[in-house]
């Protein structure tokens, strides 16, 4: 099983984890925001992160669903911008992500991908064909579309919410990329219409939340409809110049689930890689942040 990091980012650090609690480095600004993950405790005490952080994600008292128990607000310091730019730099290419605090903990990245990205960027690069094609299923605000564009491919970037995909443009255009496709829709509506369609996608990349819901209220729940899903993205892949792409960050999943879920999809591949993303803090703790699973026919 492979463990994966990101490495060689100057413009991102995790500086320490513990106290169900991260402070992390996001260019020029430092944050401490939660995260249940971490489960040990903190390499420097409270006082030094309290002095470090620009802002500090408090959360709303009260409330115990899984859907909510992140929504809170930011307490920020003097000097702390609502919005800023965080780079990506390759040999080979570069991204530039706007990033801003939600109400939800989020700040437009997930820096543990980068993994993912640089796996989507070599795969695309080495096809010999001409702009392939590339769907991104729950796109969020587009790390793995924009190193698939970056790449050289026709990119399809799905997501259910249309500011999140506002945001997603605004990173293309950060990132001097263009003409993307948007689709505001629910993933599972788009991905049958595709397979009625007969449409076929060289890349698909699968990074679907425990919960959600589609732009018409429609519910998306892990658990009863992943199966189904990649039963049908196996009808969009092509079966000669392919990557696929599972991520789960659903706490409760194995990697072994990844694993037989794509073994009995698409077969027994020789190339399959199964790990986990992770993000090691300054004092080497690593804090684990989600699983994957990845082939490809290059």
């Amino acid at each position: 099983m492979l463990l994966l990091t990101p490495t060689n980012w100057p413009d991102y650090e995790l500086i320490d984890s513990g106290n169900y609690k991260k402070l992390e480095r996001f260019g020029s600004f430092i944050l401490d925001r939660p995260e249940p993950q971490a489960v040990w405790d903190p390499s420097l005490p409270e006082s030094e992160w309290n002095k470090m952080s620009n802002a500090v994600f408090k959360k709303e008292k009260g409330s115990n669903s899984s859907l909510t128990q992140d929504r809170g607000e930011w307490i920020q310091k003097k000097g702390m911008s609502q919005q800023w730019f965080l780079d990506y730099k390759r040999k080979d290419f570069q991204l530039k992500f706007r990033l801003g605090m939600s109400s939800f903990k989020h700040v437009g990245i997930f820096p543990e991908q980068a993994g993912n990205w640089d796996y989507i960027y070599e795969k695309v690069s080495k096809m010999k064909l001409q702009s392939p094609r590339v769907l991104n299923l729950f796109a969020y605000t587009g790390g793995a579309s924009l190193a698939a564009k970056a790449a050289g491919a026709d990119v399809s970037h799905v997501d259910s919410v249309k500011q999140v995909i506002s945001w997603a443009r605004e990173n293309m255009e950060a990132s001097n990329l263009a003409d993307i496709r948007w689709v505001v829709e629910d993933a599972m509506k788009f991905v049958q219409r595709e397979v009625k369609r007969g449409s076929k996608y060289q890349g698909i990349i699968l990074d679907p939340p425990a919960y959600g819901r589609g732009p018409k209220g429609e519910k998306w729940i892990i658990e009863d409809q992943l199966n189904e899903l990649i039963k049908l993205c196996k009808q969009l892949l092509d079966e000669k110049n392919n990557f696929f792409i599972l991520n789960l960050y659903s706490i409760g999943f194995s990697a072994l689930i990844v694993e037989t879920l794509i073994n009995t999809t698409f077969g027994k591949k020789s190339n399959l890689e199964i790990g986990e993303l992770y993000l090691a803090d300054s004092f080497a703790k690593k804090l684990p942040l989600s699983i994957f699973g990845r082939f490809s026919s290059i």
